[in-house]
């Protein structure tokens, strides 16, 4: 099972804030844009997004299809099999976005503590 991209997804309250402090810690702007109210920062191979009022928890989020750099991987595990992998072991899957066979698409799971998982494929 090969879950590629792994990022924090913060629900963060001021944007411009959370952008500087975490510049301080040595993260700089990879991709999004503060005027649709989210930044994806990058520290080496960690990254993070910021995202101001889009959800109320932090969210793991995990990008089949691309690597840290979210350039396209060669083999990877489709977030449709990823789907019915967790389905098949239980896994009670919430918000399932599964409209077509192949491309992008997504899924979300809660772990035991009510932490939110995100399966979120652009590829």
């Amino acid at each position: 099972m090969k879950l590629g991209c792994f990022s924090v997804s913060l629900s963060v309250k001021d944007l411009q804030k959370s952008r500087e402090f975490y510049e301080k810690l040595g993260f700089t702007v990879y991709a999004g844009e503060e005027s649709h109210r989210f930044l994806i920062m990058k520290n080496g191979d960690t990254n993070i997004g910021l995202f101001e009022g889009m959800f109320d928890k932090n969210i793991l989020t995990f990008n089949p299809g691309w690597d840290q750099d979210a350039s396209p991987l060669d083999s990877f595990t489709d977030v449709r099999e990823l789907h019915e992998q967790l389905k098949a072991k239980g896994l009670e899957i919430l918000h399932p976005s599964l409209d077509s066979d192949n491309g992008p698409a997504s899924f979300s799971v809660i772990d035991p503590d009510g932490n939110p998982i995100l399966f979120d494929q652009h590829v």
